[in-house]
């Protein structure tokens, strides 16, 4: 893809930003807006702002995040990252992450964390196959809503540039990590029976200090999705 990944600057770069970002998502109530002068406030202070723009400027892609801390280790959280329609499906997400790593990694964070729904399974299979990232804890109604759990996941950033994806098919093997689950047409999301069941196994799993590495289809599984976890070492 004929794109330029690079940290914006500028109110221009910054308002655009922002405009992209309520269109991708949907967003229309002032409350879900993004205001360029955060954008500002991160690029000057650890956080990262990062576009990926056409041979024309179009801004075809933006993701943002800030510096988090736990126990004293130091970690990029990434926020949010969106891609114009037209350009998803292209690989353009991995290369804003790829972009949003190189710049995490000059605060001294060895590690970058996001969250994602653990019922939108395409978004579960890049983040945890394409990237690499693990699922390390599961945080039910992340967002204090109903129907917004989410799972926590970490990036290690030392090899985040590789592109190497994470083989995993000898993990989670029968009774040993692995949790089958209804998913609907194309890995779409399950219907609200199924999602509660989910959850409940998810907790289960975490709880048991296991950690999610992967999402798949199993053999002879339509309408099925297999979560694959490992123990924690």
């Amino acid at each position: 893809m004929d794109v330029t990944v690079r940290e914006l600057g500028g109110m221009a770069e910054w308002t655009a930003a922002c405009a992209l970002y309520r269109e991708v998502f949907g967003y229309t109530a002032p409350e879900w807006g993004l205001n360029p002068r955060l954008l500002a406030a991160l690029r000057e202070n650890g956080g990262t702002v990062i576009g990926a723009l056409t041979g024309d400027g179009t801004l075809a892609g933006f993701c943002y995040g800030f510096p988090g801390i736990e126990a004293g280790e130091l970690y990029h959280y990434s926020q949010a990252a969106a891609v114009k329609v037209g350009f998803q499906g292209g690989g353009l997400g991995r290369l804003l992450k790829y972009g949003q790593a190189t710049v995490a990694r000059r605060t001294g964070a060895r590690t970058m964390r996001w969250t994602f729904d653990p019922y939108a399974l395409r978004n579960a299979h890049f983040n945890l196959a394409v990237l690499g990232a693990v699922g390390i804890r599961f945080l039910p109604d992340f967002y204090r809503e109903p129907g917004t759990d989410r799972v926590l996941v970490s990036w290690d950033l030392t090899d985040a540039d590789q592109g190497v994806p994470r083989r995993t098919e000898n993990v989670g093997g029968p009774g040993g990590g692995r949790v089958v689950a209804a998913a609907g047409e194309g890995f779409a999301a399950p219907d609200p029976t199924d999602r509660a069941w989910l959850r409940q196994e998810l907790v289960a799993r975490f709880a048991a200090g296991e950690r999610l590495v992967g999402v798949v289809r199993p053999e002879a599984g339509e309408g099925r999705a297999a979560y694959l976890f490992e123990a924690v070492a």
